[in-house]
């Protein structure tokens, strides 16, 4: 309960202090504050914790200063938010490439509400970027606008792909010790297609997709159901499998002829919550990391 109100707390001063709340901040202070094991009870609980301290409390700086959080280092992270503009240096020798083609693609905003945070597909991506950390597996996530490059050339929404290629290859340039490439996405469907409940614990439900028009496509399909095995074994039923996609009108390569550790993973939909896309992204990030201690020896 006490790292629930730490992020409420958190999440408020940021609001009134008019910081901006975006993916990576809002990823930086929940996997700080969250322990990962929070169920979905919880979640119903969140919303009243909200609504009873911006009732009650009228400074929750000092609050978060005090009475919740653990020792005199607590508000370091705090007060780093708001230089959280200031790009950090990625690693010299990153091995994981972590992208979006579609970055806008949102999650259910309800649970921070409030706080007008729109956690988008890219939540997933700081989640992965922390977990690889700690495991010492070093990763970036691509920062560079889709959205940017697609209005400076001309091309149509249908072209994400063509515009996260470019970012690939050169990433690829700058960073050759890069090795996989996870495109990050989610799914449209509705919230019963994309939920699954597991140990007492609601998952967001994944689904892998692998373009069949990729001449090499057999190689990322071999990659890719190593990790999907993985996730059957791990966490029955949360993965819906390999969509092997191509034919007239699709895209049918999804820059998968990149590399053939390249792969694309679609977390939920848009009617899961943050809670939910969490416990799954977590459970992919362990599944993904044996799957490539292993290929690496």
């Amino acid at each position: 309960m006490l790292f629930l109100l730490g992020i409420v707390i958190s999440f408020y001063y940021l609001n009134k202090s008019a910081i901006k709340i975006d993916d990576k901040t809002f990823v930086s202070l929940l996997m700080e504050k969250s322990n990962a094991h929070q169920s979905s009870k919880e979640d119903s609980i969140f919303k009243n914790i909200v609504l009873d301290f911006i009732n009650h409390y009228q400074n929750p700086a000092s609050l978060l200063v005090s009475n919740y959080t653990n020792n005199t280092t607590k508000t370091k992270k705090t007060a780093a938010i708001k230089d959280s503009k200031k790009k950090e240096d990625p690693p010299l020798d990153p091995l994981i490439y972590i992208y979006n083609s579609h970055q806008t693609e949102q999650y259910k905003p309800s649970d921070f509400l409030e706080f007008s945070i729109n956690p988008t597909v890219m939540m997933a991506d700081y989640i992965l970027e922390d977990i690889f950390l700690k495991n010492n597996l070093k990763s970036i996530v691509e920062e560079g606008n889709i959205e940017d490059i697609l209005n400076k050339n001309n091309w149509k929404y249908a072209s994400s792909y063509k515009a996260s290629r470019s970012l690939m290859e050169q990433a690829k340039i700058t960073y050759p010790t890069l090795e996989y490439f996870i495109d990050v996405h989610r799914d449209s469907l509705s919230r019963d297609k994309t939920t699954i409940e597991l140990n007492g614990k609601s998952y967001a439900k994944t689904i892998f997709l692998i373009g069949l028009e990729n001449p090499n496509y057999q190689k990322n399909l071999e990659f890719t159901t190593k990790i999907n095995n993985k996730l059957d074994e791990k966490y029955p039923g949360l993965s819906k499998g390999i969509y092997q996609k191509g034919g007239e009108g699709v895209n049918g390569v999804y820059n998968q002829d990149f590399s053939p550790t390249t792969i694309l993973i679609e977390i939920g939909g848009e009617e899961n919550t943050t809670t939910e896309v969490l416990n799954s992204t977590l459970a992919f990030a362990e599944c993904f990391m044996e799957v490539i201690k292993t290929n690496e020896g």
